[in-house]
């Protein structure tokens, strides 16, 4: 059998214009070529975004690194360039700067000096180029971009250095060149604010002089530090669990990963507002933060183990590891996520995840209970006024208090007379001696009829699922709690004036089941928004 190897190169235009959309997110190709520059050993990089007055985006991005003379700079623009010589480079597969670029710009140039003593080179793709050649024709010249030397002489001062150029942006801002002045300079300044807030919260251990995990990297954007942002909080979070993982790969050596779970106090519970705020507690950043190599690249979110809810928006998850699980975890070209096999995935949730998952909406459900039972303490009193003017007409059984000590009554009601107990209680605040709210009530249930200064009254469980998805939503709408309120009322006078001595514990069963049976028809309603609700 004859075979006969044909040496086939991809189209160059349609090639480089395919790769163009691979999927990059503008703050992810921006941290893909920082990466190169940390791989370099750099100690400074400098990041200038901007715009001229033709509204034309220009993107530099300037280190200290190692550099790069001729041929090295050749083959860091070839696309799928030799690997590093260290495996655990952050730059891994030897497209990240072209792809990452190009899926922004349509010209993407590289100026880099090996020394300080070498004049530097400047290599360019230029996709029109490209197109017009139909060929893979990389531009290089001694001729370099003046702006991007200037910035190569300040940030690497008679030392080597490279810059990566981003010129022709025709994918950051949709029509950004058609647009009115003050809405492009918004839009641009929008861009900026992401891009630092992503920059300080992937690089954050490179960042923090003090973070001796990662080597130190300043990290500057349009002239101002890039600061760290820890997503954990470790000065004010808690460890609530720990583990190192050992793996064994497929070549039969081993490597190991590291989950730690941080639960985060709660808003109040920060040391001042600011602080509060820095830790950006919400749906959208509850989760696990993936690392490797110190470098976050996949942050909060459950990998399709749960779903977000505000349940747990107290909780983050590191998982770290290094390039030797970089196979195993199947980690993408854009170093920005990682697929669990299904058994490390079923670790998590079955073992590692369920315990601190618990423990952080244990801690946000209390401190909503708190908020709720402050704001719910005034929320009841149009309720009592209303009963209290109409508690002769509702008429019922009589209840009068025996031995307040035992909590033993004398209830008069159509059947007879029956001494029973029923809880006893005091007014929390004045007139409040018909609806009184609770944290808590035995068994978990939502309601109970109380005896409160001589007086018929319920009291209800704040801390149950039906006040916090019913009634918080409700507690500035007075006839709606009025109805409510009445309603719970209105079922333990009518059970005062139903109720026999063989009968008591079956109304209280019923009011176990009444409670149960609301929990469940609530379980699909909305969280309240309890900033907002009960602000």
């Amino acid at each position: 059998m004859t075979i006969e190897p044909i040496n086939l190169p991809p189209n160059p235009e349609r090639m480089i214009e395919g790769l163009r959309d691979t999927g990059y997110e503008f703050n992810t190709a921006v941290a893909d070529i920082v990466d190169n520059s940390i791989a370099a050993h750099a100690t400074k990089v400098q990041l200038w975004l901007s715009a001229d007055m033709q509204r034309k985006i220009r993107l530099l991005i300037v280190d200290n690194g190692d550099g790069m003379n001729r041929q090295g700079l050749i083959n860091a623009m070839q696309y799928g360039s030799a690997a590093r010589p260290s495996a655990a480079s952050l730059g891994k597969y030897g497209l990240g700067l072209k792809t990452a670029s190009t899926a922004f710009c349509k010209r993407l140039s590289v100026i880099s000096r090996p020394d300080g003593n070498t004049a530097p080179l400047m290599a360019t793709w230029d996709l029109n180029h490209v197109a017009e050649a139909k060929s893979w024709e990389l531009l290089l010249t001694a001729d370099c971009d003046p702006e991007a030397v200037e910035q190569l002489d300040i940030v690497a001062a008679g030392r080597a250095g490279t810059v990566v150029l981003w010129e022709q942006v025709d994918r950051l801002v949709k029509d950004f060149e058609d647009k009115k002045a003050g809405w492009a300079k918004k839009a641009l300044q929008s861009k900026e604010d992401d891009l630092r807030q992503h920059l300080g919260m992937i690089y954050q251990r490179f960042l923090d002089a003090k973070d001796k995990r990662a080597p130190h990297v300043e990290i500057e954007l349009n002239g101002k530090p890039v600061e760290a942002w820890d997503p954990f909080q470790r000065h004010y979070s808690e460890l609530v669990a720990q583990q190192t993982v050992p793996a064994e790969l497929a070549d039969g050596s081993t490597a190991e990963f590291t989950v730690k779970a941080y639960i985060l106090p709660r808003e109040e519970e920060f040391p001042s507002k600011e602080a509060a705020a820095l830790a950006r507690v919400g749906n959208d950043t509850q989760g696990i933060y993936i690392y490797r190599e110190e470098r976050l690249i996949h942050a909060a979110d459950w990998l399709g183990i749960y779903r977000r809810e505000p349940h747990y928006n107290l909780i983050r998850v590191e998982f770290s590891f290094d390039n030797k699980l970089d196979d195993a975890f199947h980690l993408d070209i854009k170093k920005s996520q990682i697929i669990l096999n299904e058994d490390l995935a079923q670790w998590l949730e079955d073992q590692f995840l369920p315990a601190p998952r618990r423990e952080a909406n244990r801690r946000r459900r209390e401190g909503e209970q708190k908020k709720i039972a402050k704001k719910s303490e005034g929320a009841h009193d149009n309720s009592n006024n209303n009963i209290r003017n109409r508690e002769a007409d509702a008429g019922g059984a009589e209840v009068n208090v025996a031995d307040p000590n035992t909590g033993e009554v004398v209830i008069k009601n159509q059947h007879g007379k029956f001494r029973l107990k029923l809880p006893m209680a005091e007014a929390q605040r004045p007139g409040e001696v018909f609806v009184q709210p609770v944290d808590g009530i035995t068994n978990g249930l939502l309601f109970q009829p109380v005896m409160i200064e001589q007086h018929r009254a319920v009291q209800i469980n704040t801390s149950h699922p039906y006040y916090s998805k019913v009634y918080v939503p409700n507690l500035s709408k007075s006839v709606t709690m009025q109805g409510l309120d009445s309603l719970l009322w209105a079922l333990c006078v009518a059970e005062h004036s139903t109720v026999r001595d063989n009968t008591n514990e079956l109304f209280r069963d019923l009011r176990y089941e009444v409670s149960r049976i609301l929990e469940k028809l609530v379980e699909t309603l909305p969280d309240p928004e309890i900033e907002k609700d009960v602000a």
